[in-house]
């Protein structure tokens, strides 16, 4: 009788071939699936905690940008410019050419347009027949930004100068290139345009 013979068998029964019977418990298959689940589980509340962490902090980070995106995209604050009335203005008038009575004609228009009239007559021996262009408007500094662009609108072609004067007059001297004062309609848009809010200077508007 082989050794391979289980013994009570009389040798009828032989084991033969290279599989033998597993003599292990067999594995618990319920105990496997359990903790495949709590792992599934435990990964998807990990990940969904990060998602929520991130949705915070991307959050924080739009609502900032936001603000200050709004903040770039404010509009500029306008310089309002305050210029004085036609009224609140005192004109010389001289005449630089050799056209007679050019002084009284032009001072009388001014006056219809509002402006007061000061001195009127020749011009002196400085600028009399030695202004090429349309006229001179000769004021202090001050008047440079106040007075004497309010007068420019009612002519075109004009020089704007400043001297020594203390007073608040202006001077407005006929030159050869003069023919006549602006039409009153085109001289009152102009005023108008230049009495209007400028945008104040060196500031742009952003956008996102």
């Amino acid at each position: 009788m082989s050794m391979l013979t289980p013994p009570g068998m009389g040798g009828k029964y032989r084991i033969t071939g290279d599989k033998y019977p597993r003599m292990r418990p067999p594995r618990r298959r319920g105990r496997l699936v359990l903790m495949v689940v709590a792992s599934v589980a435990a990964l998807g509340v990990l990940g969904w905690g990060t998602l929520q962490l991130i949705d915070v902090y991307t959050g924080k980070a739009s609502a900032a940008g936001t603000a200050d995106c709004v903040k770039k995209a404010s509009p500029s604050p306008s310089a309002t410019v305050s210029l004085p009335q036609p009224g609140q203005i005192t004109v010389n008038v001289y005449n630089a050419t050799a056209r007679s009575g050019l002084a009284k004609t032009t001072a009388d228009e001014l006056k219809k347009r509002g402006f007061k009239i000061g001195e009127v007559g020749n011009a002196s021996k400085q600028y009399d027949k030695k202004v090429a262009g349309s006229a001179i408007l000769l004021g202090t500094s001050a008047s440079l930004k106040t007075a004497l662009p309010v007068l420019g609108t009612q002519l075109s072609g004009a020089q704007l100068r400043a001297d020594t004067r203390k007073t608040t007059d202006v001077d407005l001297i006929i030159g050869t290139g003069f023919k006549n004062l602006a039409k009153q309609t085109d001289a009152t848009k102009a005023l108008t345009a230049l009495s209007a809010p400028q945008p104040a200077a060196g500031t742009k508007k952003k956008t996102c």
